[in-house]
């Protein structure tokens, strides 16, 4: 079950999770936080979805039937924020991987202080496997001057695994670390592509999700999730004027 914004262009958001964990085998049961306004260029406009209506859309399908893995992406409102973490606390034995969507790939913020608060206090402590990139690790914990220091401390506020992206840092190779307990477990090089990428983070998040929620280990479902993405990436096509656009159904396209 993914918790997510829908994008209109497809590329991010409830969609792109979709796409992705369909890919892995599973089924996608979506439930929309927010709408937005944007294309590939950036965002516009972001509209919250009413709380009760978070709540009711989540526990109607949690009613009727299994869900394996939770996935949290883009959010929009505090109150919708206190809606999912009201839901996934009934819920504690199945896994939450949490990509904290705080910014536009343009760089338009999508959470302000109080927002990033709420994530802080209620879904950090629930969360199994956490996806930030090295700015949404930084906001997320704004005292640590290091990468791992980051890590530490979004292992404090209660994340179980964190997988730290390394897409914005400026080196020729993308290195992505994972740690646990407080220590780095498996760092992963990846070629750096040369584009800037819509909906990246969603197919790495929902990838992973997917592959847990089969019985993967966090350390292999974040190597397989992350070879999953490099080569949605690596096969992307640029659609409109801004980013390209992951191609996560390439595997259909190599068959």
């Amino acid at each position: 079950m993914t918790f997510s914004g829908h994008d209109a262009t497809g590329g991010a958001g409830i969609t792109a999770d979709i796409e992705a964990i369909m890919s892995q085998g599973c089924r996608a049961a979506t439930v929309v936080t927010c709408l937005t306004v944007q294309d590939s260029v950036d965002v516009s406009s972001l509209i919250p979805i009413g709380d009760d209506i978070v709540i009711q859309s989540a526990r109607a399908v949690l009613e009727d039937m299994p869900v394996s893995a939770f996935k949290i992406g883009l959010l929009g409102s505090v109150e919708v924020i206190e809606a999912v973490h009201s839901i996934l606390y009934d819920y504690a034995d199945i896994p939450v991987v949490f990509d904290p969507i705080l910014a536009s790939g343009a760089g338009t913020e999508l959470a302000d202080d109080e927002l990033i608060n709420a994530m802080q206090n209620l879904l950090l402590p629930i969360t199994h496997v956490l996806t930030p990139n090295t700015l949404e690790a930084a906001s997320l914990v704004p005292e640590a001057d290091t990468v791992a220091a980051m890590a530490s401390g979004l292992i404090d506020r209660g994340c179980d695994h964190v997988l730290v992206t390394g897409t914005h840092d400026n080196n020729h190779q993308v290195i992505n670390r994972l740690y646990h307990n407080h220590r780095e477990i498996d760092a992963f090089e990846w070629p750096r592509l040369k584009h800037d990428y819509h909906g990246s983070g969603c197919t790495l998040a929902a990838t992973l999700a997917a592959l847990l929620g089969q019985g993967l280990d966090p350390l292999s479902a974040a190597r397989e999730a992350q070879n999953f993405t490099w080569h949605s990436l690596h096969k992307a096509h640029r659609l409109g004027m801004g980013q390209h656009f992951p191609n996560r159904l390439f595997w259909v396209e190599d068959e």
